[in-house]
């Protein structure tokens, strides 16, 4: 009974902090648009797991067109050095929330990110995982509900599992293992789909789902597991280069500047277009070519060592793009080598620092 009262209180402390927070942000016309320029009509959006790698480049990205943003965290894998360019920005707002815990709070539009991504933190706590996932989904669809908001939810390509097809078209229910160490990820977010889906049939909900592709840049945290982060900060530090199985098994990889520019016109799509759409680099690599890339551009001396392959890793994943292609005009333009220049000079800083 005090564990309901304590949670009672901390959603009531929450609801105040919030009213308070947002009380001097200016009123929104009815019917304006969230222009991808950003030169239409000031927007209040929310962004849950703001502080994290994609979350924080999204809020640069409102920022800079004149919207108001409220980010909403709770510091498990996003950091405050990722937003620390925004904290004085009149127009930016920061929270510590768990978003498993109702939020009230009056916006215009909602971006769901919240969620641990990199199979190192989502496996450390998967009931949380789970919870972030399906409970956050929950709370947050019922705050657009409540705000009748337009909502997206930051999917990801890991609802196909393993996949049978190749490349990954949206129609493609997947190949998951319901039980698996990854399940908490995988299943997590394919519920989340459901909750959306049925609150647009239910609610006539204006929603937004995009399936997110492996993707990489700046602000990556350098101890995720990544492939990407792990194999810059190895060769960095003239470490072992760690390939998982043989090195054959491929990923597609899209620079993050490329999937928020496409995550962006998603949200501004006619009401319509739900999706899922995917969202990444149809350009796809084998991880023995991925380091050998990565040892050339960083320029040092480690050496390729080989590790048994995780269980449940998908032998292959590569989005078909097509859709994205034909109803937002959206298809990366940074190729890999640019992309990883712009990471490895990132990572380089942050170890010296």
């Amino acid at each position: 009974m005090a564990s309901r009262q304590f949670a009672y209180n901390c959603a009531l402390t929450t609801e105040h902090m919030a009213r308070v927070a947002i009380a001097d942000w200016p009123a929104v016309p009815e019917g304006s648009r969230f222009g991808l320029k950003f030169t239409h009509d000031q927007k209040r959006v929310l962004v849950t797991g703001g502080a994290g790698f994609l979350g924080s480049h999204l809020c640069d990205r409102l920022i800079a067109g004149g919207h108001d943003v409220l980010c909403v965290t709770r510091f498990y894998s996003g950091s405050k050095a990722n937003v620390d360019g925004l904290l004085r920005d009149p127009r930016f707002e920061l929270m510590r929330h768990d978003v498993t815990f109702p939020l009230y709070v009056e916006v215009d539009r909602i971006f769901n990110l919240a969620c641990p991504a990199s199979p190192i933190h989502y496996q450390q706590d998967p009931v949380q995982t789970t919870k972030t996932s399906v409970h956050g989904a929950i709370n947050m669809l019922g705050l657009a509900k409540r705000l009748r908001a337009r909502i997206l939810q930051a999917s990801t390509s890991e609802v196909y599992g393993d996949p049978e097809i190749h490349p990954q078209v949206e129609g493609y229910w997947g190949r998951v293992n319901p039980i698996g160490i990854r399940s908490c990820y995988d299943e997590g977010k394919r519920c989340a789909e459901t909750l959306f889906f049925d609150y647009w049939r239910q609610h006539q909900l204006e929603i937004k789902v995009m399936r997110i592709f492996n993707t990489y840049g700046p602000r990556m945290h350098p101890n995720d597991g990544r492939v990407v982060s792990n194999f810059i900060v190895q060769g960095l530090k003239g470490e072992p280069i760690t390939i998982y199985g043989d090195g054959s098994q491929t990923r597609s990889f899209c620079y993050v500047d490329d999937l928020i520019e496409g995550m962006l016109r998603l949200m501004d799509s006619p009401a319509d277009l739900t999706g899922p759409i995917n969202i990444g680099n149809p350009s796809e690599y084998t991880m023995l070519e991925l380091a050998e890339t990565v040892l050339r551009l960083v320029g040092g001396r480690s050496k390729i060592e080989y590790r048994p392959l995780p269980l449940d890793d998908p032998r292959q994943r590569q989005p078909d793009i097509s859709l994205a292609k034909a109803h937002l005009g959206w298809e990366p333009k940074v190729g890999l080598e640019d992309g990883l220049k712009e990471t490895i000079a990132y990572f380089r800083h942050r170890l010296q620092a």
